[in-house]
């Protein structure tokens, strides 16, 4: 088996399909999405009503090779300095049942 890992992206509600099409350019062969919200900011009240920052998390098996591709393509397209403001990270996989 190669050398896997789960990478995640964590981005602002909305850009996931951006990140897909990243990684995707950077030879995934495809993703899970997944809603979240942020604890980091302060929630806001507006009428009564409590808003929290929405995120999306983009999960995605992958060899280290795209791994290491799509964490640089994210970190230059959609990164901390853009309205995506997308954060990654992987993780290593110890068994799966797919053929990558």
């Amino acid at each position: 088996m190669k050398d896997l890992k789960a990478l995640y992206i964590i981005v602002n509600a909305g850009f996931s399909s951006q990140i897909v099409d990243i990684a995707r350019e950077c030879g995934a062969t495809g993703a899970t999405i997944l809603n979240a919200r942020g604890s980091v900011q302060k929630p806001q009240t507006i009428l009564g009503i409590t808003i929290d920052a929405e995120k999306e998390i983009v999960l995605s098996i992958v060899t280290e090779e795209v791994a290491g591709k799509i964490m640089q393509a994210v970190k230059e397209k959609a990164g901390v300095g853009t309205s995506a403001h997308g954060l990654c990270f992987y993780l290593p996989v110890e068994g799966t049942t797919l053929n990558i």
